[in-house]
């Protein structure tokens, strides 16, 4: 998205020539969908407490795999999604550009 090119390039920049680990390892979460995912799923499990199946710590680790599986499931639906409706632009595109061709022979041939 256009509206976040350049925070994001400055993020990716800060990952990668940034004088600290820590501040590149930050960065580096920040441009990192896989990693910010994981990242942003234990932040919403700590502060919902959620727990999956286990009423301890493994309810949490659990939680934040399933959590973070099924958001990636749905990002994957999401980009498959986008992708097929851009096929089918194209197809359109392509196909309105044939008939207006068309048309112009049609056209031409009769004047």
């Amino acid at each position: 998205m256009e509206v976040f090119r350049e925070p994001r390039e400055y993020c990716q920049r800060e990952s990668k020539l940034a004088r600290s680990l820590p501040r590149r390892k930050f960065f580096c979460v920040l441009t990192c969908e896989y990693c910010f995912s994981h990242y942003f799923a234990a932040l919403l499990l700590i502060i919902t407490r959620f727990k999956l199946l286990y009423t301890d710590w493994r309810g949490y680790l659990v939680a934040l795999f399933a959590l973070v599986w099924v958001a990636n499931q749905y990002m994957s639906i999401y980009n498959r999604l986008r992708l097929d409706i851009k096929h089918e632009q194209v197809d359109i595109q392509a196909k309105q550009e044939d008939v207006n061709l068309g048309c112009k022979n049609v056209s031409g041939k009769a004047a």
